[in-house]
This record gives C-alpha cells, sequence and structure tokens, in this order.
C-alpha cells in the first residue's frame, strides 16, 4: 500500500469516526417529552426543556424557571441568559416550563392548588422529580423563579409543594391561591384565559390567618420546612396591583410562624425598600422589595438570584441550610407549616432550634442590587433591561414592559438559541472525503 492509500484510508476511517460520533458541541437547550418525563393525567399542553451545563456540580441544584404569559421556554431561556451563564460556572440545571399554546399558567384551578392534584404545578414538579433521579440532583437544592406569571406559578409552586422547593423569587407574584379568585379556568389563547380579574386588580383581601389556613390545605398533614421568598413588585404596577404585596406579607408570614411586622426596613437604594423577616435561628426567609413609581416592568437580575439560591459559586449547600441546620424541604425539624405562633396550627413556629445562629442573618438582604445599574431597569418582565444588572439591553414585552398583559396579550421574545446543522456538517465532511477518493493514484517514486 503506498502512503496516499494510507493516508486516504486514515482520513476515511477517522471521518466514519466523526459521522458516528459527532463532536461536542457545548451544552445547548434541550426538549424532554412529555412521554420521559410525565405521568398520566397530566396537562397535554405543558412541555419541558432543560439545560445541562458541560460541567455538572456533584449532586447539581436545579432551578426552575417558568415563563411570563404567553412566554415559550425557549424565549426564558434567552431571557435568563445572565442566570444560564453562571449555571455554565457553578454546574446547577435549569430547567423552563412551557404551556404551549396557553395565555397564562393555571395557578387558580383546583387541580394546581392540589399537591398530586394534576394540574400545571404537578407538571412542572414532575419535570423536577425526573430530574433529580436522571441527574442525581440535589433535592435539597431546588428553587424556583419568574415573573408576571411566572412569579404567579413560582408562588403556587413554594405553597403546595413546599416538600419539593426550597426558595423562590417572585417579580411581580401574588400570593398563593389568590389567583384563585374568580378565575377563568379555560383553555387557550384568549386574552382572558387562565386570567384572575379579583387578584390581578389586587381586590382579594385576607387575614393572614385565613391565608395560611389556605395554603396549608393544598398539601393537608404537611408540617415541615416551608420555603423562603423574595418578592419584588413596582408601586406603579396596573397589571397585576401593588396591593398584592400586603396580602402576601400576610400570606407568608403566617406560612413561616413570623410577626407581620418585619425585623428590618431600610432602603438598599434610591426608591427602593426593603423589608425582611428572619426565622427563630436568624436567617431572613422573607423579604420584600418595593420600588417606587416601577410599573409592570421588574427586569430580571441573574446574579442576584443565583446570590440568593447561593448558587453563585459552585459546591457547597442552600445558605438557609447552613444558617440553620434541619433546615430541608420535606423535613419535620424546621417549623413554619403550622402558621403564626400561638394559632394552634400543625406544626407552628417551631424553627431550627437555632443552630447556626445569625450567621446567615441578612445573607439575602439586597441581593437584587448587585452590577452596575441597579435592579431597576427599563426593560420588561423577564427581560434583563435597559437599566438592569446584567446589561444585556434586549426586552421583553410591548414598550419595554411585561407586554401589556392588562389585556393579557403577553409578551413576544426573541429566541436565543445557538443550535448547529449537523446534517450540514456532515455533507461537508462525506463531499471532502469523495474529493480525496476521487483524486489519481501517484507513483512512487
Amino acid at each position: 500500500m503506498d502512503p496516499f492509500q494510507s493516508h486516504v484510508l486514515g482520513l476515511a476511517s477517522l471521518s466514519l469516526a466523526l459521522l458516528a460520533a459527532p463532536p461536542a458541541r457545548g451544552a445547548s437547550l434541550q426538549k424532554v417529552n412529555q412521554s420521559e418525563w410525565g405521568v398520566d393525567g397530566l396537562p397535554s399542553y405543558v412541555n419541558s426543556y432543560i439545560y445541562v451545563p458541560d460541567t455538572l456540580a456533584t449532586k447539581p441544584p436545579i432551578v426552575v424557571a417558568p415563563h411570563h404569559c404567553q412566554g415559550t421556554g425557549p424565549g426564558t431561556f434567552s431571557e435568563m441568559s445572565s442566570l444560564v451563564s453562571i449555571a455554565n460556572t457553578s454546574g446547577f440545571i435549569m430547567i423552563f416550563p412551557e404551556a404551549t399554546g396557553q395565555n397564562c399558567w393555571d395557578a387558580g384551578s383546583t387541580r394546581s392548588l392540589k399537591h398530586d392534584g394534576g394540574g400545571d404545578t404537578e407538571a412542572i414538579v414532575q419535570m423536577v422529580r425526573h430530574t433529580l433521579a436522571k441527574y442525581d440532583g440535589d433535592a435539597g437544592r431546588v428553587y424556583s423563579v419568574g415573573g408576571s406569571s411566572g412569579g404567579i406559578m413560582t408562588e403556587a409552586l413554594l405553597g403546595v409543594y413546599p416538600d419539593v422547593f426550597m426558595a423562590g423569587v417572585s417579580l411581580m407574584g401574588v400570593p398563593c391561591g389568590c389567583w384563585a379568585e374568580g378565575y377563568n379556568d379555560v383553555t387557550g389563547t384568549g386574552n382572558n384565559a387562565q386570567w384572575s380579574g379579583p387578584c390581578g386588580g389586587g381586590n382579594v383581601t385576607k387575614t393572614g390567618q385565613q391565608w395560611g389556613d389556605l395554603v396549608r390545605s393544598y398539601y393537608p398533614g404537611y408540617t415541615g420546612h416551608r420555603p423562603r421568598l423574595q418578592h419584588w413588585h413596582g408601586t406603579a404596577d396596573t397589571i397585576l396591583s401593588y396591593k398584592n404585596m400586603a396580602e402576601d406579607v400576610k400570606e407568608w408570614t403566617n406560612l413561616l410562624g413570623l410577626n407581620e411586622t418585619p425585623n428590618e426596613t431600610d432602603a438598599p437604594r434610591t426608591g427602593t425598600t426593603r423589608q425582611s423577616w428572619k426565622s427563630s435561628c436568624g436567617y431572613t426567609v422573607y423579604e420584600t422589595f418595593s420600588m417606587d413609581g416601577v410599573g409592570h416592568a421588574v427586569p430580571f437580575d441573574g446574579p442576584a438570584v443565583a446570590a440568593y439560591f447561593g448558587l453563585d459559586k459552585a459546591g457547597g449547600q442552600d445558605p438557609e441550610t447552613a444558617a440553620c441546620p434541619g433546615a430541608l424541604p420535606g423535613g419535620d425539624d424546621t417549623g413554619g407549616a403550622g402558621g403564626a405562633a400561638g394559632t394552634g396550627g400543625a406544626g407552628g413556629a417551631v424553627g431550627a432550634g437555632g443552630a447556626g445562629g445569625a450567621a446567615g442573618a441578612g445573607g439575602a438582604g439586597g441581593v437584587m442590587e448587585s452590577g452596575a445599574g441597579g435592579s431597576v431597569g427599563s426593560g420588561g418582565a423577564m427581560g434583563t433591561g435597559s437599566g438592569g444588572a446584567n446589561g444585556q439591553g434586549a426586552s421583553s414585552g410591548t414598550g419595554g414592559s411585561t407586554g401589556g398583559e392588562s389585556s393579557n396579550s403577553g409578551c413576544s421574545c426573541a429566541l436565543g438559541n445557538d443550535a448547529r446543522d449537523s446534517g450540514a456538517q456532515a455533507g461537508l465532511l462525506l463531499a471532502a472525503l469523495g474529493l480525496l477518493l476521487g483524486r489519481p493514484k501517484r507513483r512512487p517514486r
């Protein structure tokens, strides 16, 4: 065999190997069929997209990111690119659920507001359960973040599945259960589909005990850890009224066994008022951020969200768990499930026994203020915003806000995928191989 033949055969062997096993292309957003992650009885329109970074942390944490009204999984992936970038370095997995062909998420029906009731909330939790099993994930580090309808869904997930979620960030959300008031339980993209006029308008009011009892009824008998929450809202929001924040305070302080009066009130930046509540072990488990004059346009700040969840660096454990040993989803020694102290509800405000002291106290305070420009920008909800901390410049929604959800028109978001055409690459490779094989044979000298 002459050298040229040997060279050609070597190229042929290499080319076939490349075709059989394409080169690594880096992590990308992938759709996971419901037949793989789901169970019988779930809404057929709910789909799952997942982002698994090339380098996973040992027992990777999971972040769920439900979209705003008329959003998509890929669209939210693009809008949350700053958090995706951190996933690449910290090694956590992101799930982007999608209510395909729907106006908003269902966070108001009986099926969604019942633990394993067969609604949108269970569908998302099934995605989490599948991901935990497939990737040996950390069940003690599951989180949710979303804006507008995604914020509403985040609070519903934390309320209905306290055994699954450790914490959440709700941007312009409403109290868990509020969306059930006057809920239009129809499917499709109609202007009022999956919408609650009374809640959106801020006209649903209850006592803290009533809110707490309502949420506890969604998972009867549960007495374990309740997730911590950070809630952001603009005082000029006319789509999901700012009045919902006061109701949110009553609900979550009751669920967490806290007094309605905050432990701290401060102004981390001009025009923003922060209130925070600490658990018995001194860790901040509930925070609200009120932004003066801001409408339905709270931008997304990936670095801040990662810091709140303790995902800004690889490894370690949830910051609340580190400060308060035993504070794990599903545990029964961390309290907070039985309502305000002295109410006689199940669980009471037992706390974590004070272990860890105030080691993490205030650790989550002001986390949305990281980065140049602060967190309040002109971008749309779930968009990065021209004034947002991430400086991405792209925003979602009509007019730079969450996009006219007053008429429930939702948002139009760009698709930010970076997929490659493997078929075209294979064709070029075969063409090159053909040219080589078709060249005339040279005679040895």
